[in-house]
């Protein structure tokens, strides 16, 4: 039986979506300090500033709970409640200029995401997820579609440069070679888009916790499904392979593909 999320865990949530909102509008295409990590990846201003203003108000609400940030750090837990934030998902498409990034708020209890944020602060869109309590889209609930197999599926995946593998680039290929339509980089928006049935299908690996946390609530509440490519259930330890699908004839579809790889 599915436990449902607690409204305050749900408002809290909120509270850091809207806390994160005005800082990055405040950053966005003007100009803002980039610096580069030691894996080579983007990080601004703009997500220090947000993973700090969020860490804030949950160690206020909730100072028994555990943090993991991309920006700020915290080891991955098994056992408790959990924050895992990404201040801006997708980082070079806010550098950019690109609208198309987010930030992700996910809480995991023993491992297991139960509660899921996905904000777009400059467009304004908001997708919730909360175990037991259905996803929304800017406060009207939502739901996902499922395609009649591949050759109608509409699929989003981030970048061919984050199948790091061979064999992954070749089982996403395979998928896409068969799908209706195949668009790029969307990070998280993706996601969003599968929630309210506009999308079928997000391809993804490589993976950070803080990247695919928050979506997992969000998707599975609309009515879709969340795994690994090998159609496990995904938990804060798995490995960063992700198919998100609107229904199960869909993912049934990717991950007879995706499981032979």
């Amino acid at each position: 039986m599915t436990t449902q999320c607690d409204h305050e865990f749900i408002r809290v949530a909120e509270q850091l979506a809207d806390a994160a909102r005005p800082i990055a509008r405040r950053y966005f295409r003007a100009g803002v300090q980039v610096d580069q990590k030691d894996d080579n990846t983007m990080v601004t201003t703009a997500d220090r500033e947000i993973e700090t203003v969020m860490r804030g108000i949950i160690g206020a609400a909730f100072p028994d709970h555990k943090i993991c940030g991309e920006e700020q750090g915290g080891a991955v837990r098994g056992e408790g409640y959990q924050w895992v934030l990404d201040p801006i998902d997708g980082t070079s498409a806010f550098v950019m200029g690109a609208p198309t990034f987010g930030t992700l708020i996910a809480l995991a209890r023993d491992g297991v995401p139960i509660l899921g944020v996905i904000d777009q602060p400059i467009s304004g869109e908001r997708w919730v997820g909360a175990s037991g309590r259905g996803a929304t889209f800017n406060g009207a609930r939502i739901n996902t579609r499922d395609s009649a197999g591949l050759k109608e599926a509409l699929v989003f995946t981030t970048s061919p440069e984050y199948f790091e593998e061979p064999r992954d680039i070749d089982a996403f290929n395979d998928v896409a070679k068969q799908a209706r339509s195949v668009r790029y980089g969307a990070d998280c928006y993706g996601f969003g888009l599968v929630a309210m049935g506009c999308v079928d299908l997000v391809v993804e690996a490589s993976l950070k916790p803080w990247d695919y946390a928050a979506v997992i609530p969000v998707v599975c509440e609309a009515g879709g499904i969340v795994t690994d490519w090998c159609g496990a259930p995904i938990t804060l330890e798995s490995d960063g392979h992700v198919l998100a699908a609107g229904g199960p004839t869909c993912h049934a579809a990717a991950l007879s593909i995706l499981a032979a790889a």
